[in-house]
């Protein structure tokens, strides 16, 4: 058995947990989650605990089973508390600007770069080097900082671009002068 399908969730107090069919929906003091889940994967909601079963060990069973448990984990996790990424901006000019509910990155091209917030992830530019991205979908809020991210990747010789906070650039050594 999967150990992580097999974990049974526990609904925090002041969340509400709809079971219609394959069909789940968490509402908290946060907003309101909904998904489908795959039709081989049971759901049982007894009182304030959900738990997840599947009919047989095939592959794709297993993996089904783990992932839908994870999947809704997190929806009751993001109603309740949320998630959050951080982004550091590292280099000389690099900058961020909040500008209403979107960002205006500045970062070395010949234009500002303007990123819209998509809807349920909600960008703030903490200070001019920091941008916090926060929601309550986790896959919302990790697509957007990825998204940020991509316009300027940290490299590797001067560590200099978006990296996520607390990550580490691997630095390469520079070129060597011959003699």
């Amino acid at each position: 058995m999967s150990r992580i399908g097999k974990a049974i969730i526990t609904i925090p107090a002041g969340v509400k947990v709809n079971v219609n069919g394959q069909n789940i929906k968490v509402e908290g003091p946060k907003g309101k989650l909904e998904t489908t889940v795959h039709e081989l994967i049971q759901i049982k909601l007894e009182g304030d605990q959900l738990s997840f079963s599947r009919p047989n060990d095939e592959k794709f069973t297993r993996a089904m089973h783990g992932t839908t448990r994870a999947l809704v984990a997190n929806m009751v996790e993001g109603v309740t508390k949320g998630f959050e990424k951080t982004l550091e901006i590292v280099g000389v000019g690099y900058r961020v600007e909040q500008k209403g509910k979107d960002l205006n990155l500045v970062l070395g091209f010949s234009h500002p770069v303007i990123f819209k917030a998509p809807e349920g992830v909600e960008l703030k530019a903490v200070d001019p080097l920091k941008i916090s991205v926060s929601g309550i979908d986790k896959q919302k809020v990790g697509q957007a900082a990825a998204e940020i991210r991509k316009y300027r990747r940290p490299e590797p010789y001067k560590g200099k671009g978006i990296k996520y906070s607390g990550e580490i650039v691997r630095r390469k050594q520079g070129k060597k002068t011959g003699k």
